[in-house]
């Protein structure tokens, strides 16, 4: 008797263990897509600074004390325009002396062609040897030597004093202005009293490799026909945002970096409403264009040392594992396959880590499958 309750409350308790628990039917549905090829654009992008077309240092011709600073960083100057004012007093007096000594000068030529012609009129009428004739006329060229001599450092203590007046040399927006009033500066200080950039056009260096050069100069007339098929580029600001005027590749470098194996290039952009700033960064965007691509998702690959494969499926439905090349540029989303996989085939898009090489699934639509997922969470929803 005891054996038997026995034996009907553990047929009870398994009853009951079944009711909780309900094992899943294993599905060998997956999502599949036929390969088709299509228009594709994707873009590859390369760090750049960013620098005007000139950036000149302004330095003093002269040296002395800052007397006044014409204008603050970020000014807008056209070429000639007063930066800095050097005290001017030394130099003033260096004109003063000079013009005197010019006048002393000029005095004692007049007086050496008085002598000279005096002596003259004594050598005719043999008064005087030639030996004297010979050192007036020395007397007045010697005169005439120290008079150029004198005009010479005139004009280059005129030229000081204009000195004192620093200003830009060409259209630009001021930088860093490290001096101030009351600062002593020199031709041979370390550090430019600021720098004037011409913003108008900037210049945006960046670098690529000499294979990615090769690229774009394989099929062209040498670099110069890569440069004018290369199209428009755009950039991309430090904010992630693009630069709202498109540039154009002007220049390569003709040697390449042994260091590093990469080429320099410049890009020209135009900046009229003045956004770029030299000194800045930002990234050079190239535009790729494919006419026949084939692009497959992302989720549908997997990869192994580097490289990448897909499960293509066969006409019994019986997946195998498929290397593929792709490009290395993509859009975040879908891979462009350069080799592998070809119009026509079909590979699975979903669920491919719990595939294995040779095994038969039942191939079903991304519609379906989606549909298939939602009708699983609304009978999970309702049970709940």
């Amino acid at each position: 008797m005891k054996s038997r309750i026995a034996y009907l409350t553990l047929c009870l308790a398994l009853v009951g263990c079944g009711n909780k628990t309900q094992i899943p039917q294993a599905s060998n549905e997956y999502a599949v897509r036929e390969i088709k090829t299509t228009e594709c654009n994707l873009s590859t992008s390369y760090p750049a600074t960013i620098k005007g077309i000139q950036d000149i240092e302004i330095r003093p011709k002269v040296s002395g004390f800052i007397t006044k600073v014409h204008v603050d960083e970020g000014d807008f100057v056209r070429r000639g325009q007063v930066l800095f004012s050097i005290d001017r007093v030394q130099y003033e007096a260096a004109v003063k002396s000079a013009e005197a000594a010019v006048r002393v000068a000029r005095t004692a030529v007049s007086t050496q062609k008085l002598t000279v012609k005096n002596k003259k009129m004594l050598h005719e009428k043999k008064i005087i040897s030639d030996y004297d004739m010979e050192m007036a006329e020395n007397q007045l060229a010697s005169a005439e030597a120290e008079l150029a001599s004198a005009r010479a450092q005139l004009i280059d203590a005129r030229n000081n004093l204009s000195f004192c007046s620093v200003t830009s040399p060409s259209d630009g927006v001021v930088g860093t202005i490290p001096y101030r009033v009351g600062s002593l500066v020199s031709s041979t200080t370390a550090e430019a009293l600021t720098t004037v950039s011409n913003i108008s056009k900037m210049y945006v260096y960046f670098s690529m490799t000499e294979k990615q050069l090769l690229e774009y100069t394989k099929g062209t007339d040498g670099v110069k026909g890569a440069l004018a098929a290369i199209p428009a580029v755009s950039l991309q600001l430090a904010d992630g945002s693009t630069y709202n005027q498109t540039g154009k590749v002007t220049n390569v470098s003709g040697v390449i970096d042994i260091a590093t194996g990469s080429v320099s290039m410049r890009a020209t952009f135009d900046n009229p409403q003045k956004i770029l700033r030299s000194g800045g960064s930002g990234s050079v965007v190239f535009p790729i264009h494919m006419d026949n691509a084939i692009l497959v998702p992302q989720k549908a690959t997997y990869e192994i040392q580097d490289k990448h494969f897909v499960y293509v499926v066969g006409k019994d439905n019986k997946v195998k594992n498929t290397e593929i090349t792709v490009l290395p540029q993509n859009d975040g989303t879908n891979f462009v396959v350069t080799g592998g996989l070809k119009a026509g085939e079909r590979i699975v898009v979903e669920g491919v880590n719990t595939l294995s090489d040779g095994m038969t699934i039942k191939p079903i639509s991304e519609a379906q499958s989606a549909a298939n997922r939602r009708n699983s969470a609304a009978q999970s929803a309702a049970q709940k």
